[in-house]
């Protein structure tokens, strides 16, 4: 794809976010149609100059990320829930809205059990949602759905990826995310500052 001059006018190439030239040379101009968006290579990754100011508030783009395959932690040791999604953003100034959606459960072998769950961004702690979650103080099967949101400020334009982290904070056994294969969701929007 390559630039044109057409009456003495300059042409980006066109194309969408997800049909940019795989092989893009330094310099070279894309006028993405899905995004309304303008883009540069600078050598190692595309720079967005928007074509119509974005309006501050305005979403920028989505990106989701689901899973149901399901993690076992019997342990007070964080670990992955296997939730994860990642996210380019357009702009420095830009905010990242995240939500999750995300199913747990705990077994009947300890009436301690309970689920502690935090966002985060990369290896970055951002929300701690306590340790109340699937909490009976019975020793009884328990599944509950998590949902959480948070505006982060990353102060990027490289890929971050935000995921979940979970743990019993008792160290007893049973604690699992996407339990019973439950579809656990998370969005990223990212949003103009």
């Amino acid at each position: 794809m390559a630039i044109s001059n057409i009456s003495s006018n300059l042409r980006p190439g066109v194309c969408t976010s997800t049909t940019r030239p795989s092989t893009p040379y330094e310099g070279q101009m894309i006028y993405e149609t899905d995004t309304d968006m303008l883009a540069i290579w600078n050598g190692s990754a595309w720079r967005y100059i928007s074509a119509t100011t974005p309006t501050q508030g305005s979403v920028l783009q989505i990106v989701t990320g689901n899973t149901a395959t399901g993690v076992v932690n019997n342990t007070s040791t964080y670990v992955d829930s296997g939730l994860s999604a990642t996210i380019t953003p357009k702009s420095t100034s830009s905010r990242i809205l995240v939500q999750v959606f995300q199913y747990y459960g705990k077994s009947n072998g300890n009436a301690e059990n309970r689920v502690q769950v935090k966002l985060m961004r990369g290896s970055t702690d951002l929300i701690n949602s306590g340790g109340l979650i699937n909490y009976t103080g019975t020793a009884i099967y328990s599944i509950n759905a998590l949902c959480m949101a948070h505006v982060d400020a990353p102060s990027t334009t490289s890929a971050t990826t935000y995921k979940t982290q979970f743990m019993n904070p008792n160290n007893a056994p049973g604690v699992v995310a996407q339990y019973g294969d439950g579809t656990s969701t998370i969005v990223l929007m990212e949003i103009a500052g």
